[in-house]
């Protein structure tokens, strides 16, 4: 009987081994997913029955001078963040799912996700397990090793590491940043991956009454020589992964820091971090790696201001991670940091419907992280078995959704709300203000290095809707179909005039 590493290896191999036979795959419902002719302006919608599909050329003229016709204005004199990118994030149920696909099938979707379609280049990556894990582990759980001799990537090199090897194939200029879940359970104060016991109704984890820790407390032993082998443990993490071919580009010391879950999880308080991220930063400079505070969940700004306080801890800080309800935080951390990077860096990912209303949820989010400053937004699950769940039992979203016993998969809703943002926003991109007098709220914008804009805009509405857009001197009225995501691209020699 085959186990699961060598049914994995067989699998993976064949997935990534097929890279020749990268022919995109076509819509599932319709419209093309070729891009347009680069240089020309053009407009593409996505609906839930028609994903995709190209519109009429829009055509760019002279403003015309009529306040009140217009819809809104994007504002190209007052740039604001420059964008570092879209992503989401490895996984490995994600390559588990991606695996169990014949390999022409399995390299389809990845390239409607890498190189080209949804064209992510920024992602993330778990430090040992995540939620997102068949089952916990770290890279050495032998206790009181503190000169690590017993790391071990083993576990990463069955899925992680060829799932981030199969984007690279597709994308070469990836970059790829990193966080914990779970220190090892010897570096803990309870000596367990979890920090909460199971959900009701959910798989229980074995973890008892004294080993459950709180918010507001330190999960992580507060010693010297703990830190000490902890930050070399990131150490050995990535010059592991340089030898493997994948840079890291940047690392958070802790997912959720604040957040005792009954998965892989470390509370930590400020203070604690803030005791750590020294040592941390000592090791990662070595290596070019930047750090960076988070990840924050909490809408408490204050949370930050504690660890800020530390001058040896904010000289090393060089953005911060925001997700779930930390994104309450970001008007105050915008206003407060403006020298510190913010990074969107997990989507909520739903409960596994993968609908068209999550969609349009998961789009005003990222539309309210971008209006606040961030610089890298980060999808959660690129690929799950349809309906898979987290080690916690949570049923959770994702970009391509896999029918391992078919032997198919799918594009979802989530994918195509994205795409239409991140398949042409360039890093380098600057975010632009799009302010309207007459109350339209769903739109953003960008401008691209070479000079073309990107407005990106959700019809909320159950009929068509018409926008007239000033853009300076320049104005163009487009059509957006009914309860859909639009896409209008402008190229610069348009916006010129030539």
């Amino acid at each position: 009987m085959i186990d699961r590493r060598s049914a994995l290896k067989i699998a993976g191999a064949g997935c990534a081994a097929s890279l020749a036979s990268r022919a995109v795959a076509a819509a599932p419902t319709g419209g093309s997913t070729a891009a347009p002719h680069k240089g020309t302006s053009f407009l593409i919608s996505s609906t839930q029955s028609r994903r995709w599909a190209a519109q009429p050329q829009p055509v760019v003229e002279a403003d015309d001078g009529d306040l009140f016709g217009r819809s809104f204005s994007v504002d190209l004199a007052g740039p604001r963040q420059t964008m570092a990118g879209f992503g989401g994030a490895f996984s490995d149920l994600g390559w588990t799912a991606l695996s169990a696909l014949p390999a022409a099938e399995c390299n389809k979707a990845l390239d409607q996700v890498f190189g080209g379609g949804a064209r992510l280049g920024h992602c993330r990556t778990p430090l040992g397990a995540s939620d997102m894990a068949a089952s916990a582990y770290s890279y050495d759980e032998v206790a009181g090793d503190f000169a690590l001799d017993h790391f071990s990537l083993g576990r990463d090199r069955e899925t992680v590491i060829p799932f981030i090897k199969a984007a690279q194939a597709r994308e070469p200029d990836l970059t790829v940043w990193a966080s914990p879940w779970s220190p090892p359970t010897w570096m803990k104060t309870n000596g367990a991956y979890q920090m909460a016991p199971g959900w009701p109704g959910k798989p229980a984890n074995g973890i008892r009454p004294d080993q459950v820790r709180h918010e507001g407390e330190d999960g992580f032993i507060q010693e010297p020589r703990y830190f000490d082998a902890y930050a070399r443990y990131f150490g050995r993490y990535v010059d592991g992964y340089a030898a493997e071919g994948i840079a890291i580009k940047a690392v958070m010391p802790q997912n959720e820091f604040n957040s005792a879950q009954p998965y892989v999880s470390c509370v930590w308080t400020a203070e604690g971090l803030a005791r750590f991220l020294p040592v941390l930063a000592g090791e990662m400079g070595k290596r070019g790696v930047e750090v960076l505070l988070g990840t924050l969940e909490r809408g408490d700004a204050g949370l930050v201001a504690k660890v800020m306080a530390h001058p040896a801890a904010a000289a090393v800080i060089r953005g911060i991670g925001v997700q779930w309800a930390g994104r309450a935080a970001l008007p105050e951390l915008e206003k407060a940091y403006p020298q510190l990077a913010l990074w969107g860096s997990e989507q909520e990912c739903g409960v596994g419907t993968n609908d068209w209303q999550y969609a349009r949820y998961n789009w005003r989010v990222l539309q309210d992280y971008l209006k606040h400053g961030v610089s890298v937004w980060t999808y959660w699950n690129i690929a799950l078995a349809d309906g898979g769940e987290s080690i916690a039992g949570w049923p959770q979203n994702s970009l391509i959704a896999v029918d391992a016993k078919k032997g198919t998969w799918r594009l979802t809703h989530d994918y195509w709300a994205l795409r239409h943002t991140s398949a042409f926003v360039r890093p380098g991109a600057r975010y632009l203000p799009t302010p309207s007098n007459i109350g339209y709220e769903f739109q953003y914008a960008f401008r691209n290095p070479d000079g073309s804009v990107v407005v990106v805009m959700m019809n909320d509405m159950a009929e068509p809707q018409s926008r007239k857009i000033v853009l300076g001197s320049r104005q163009v009225r487009v059509e957006l179909p009914a309860d859909s995501f639009t896409t209008l691209v402008l190229s610069a020699r348009d916006l010129a005039g030539d």
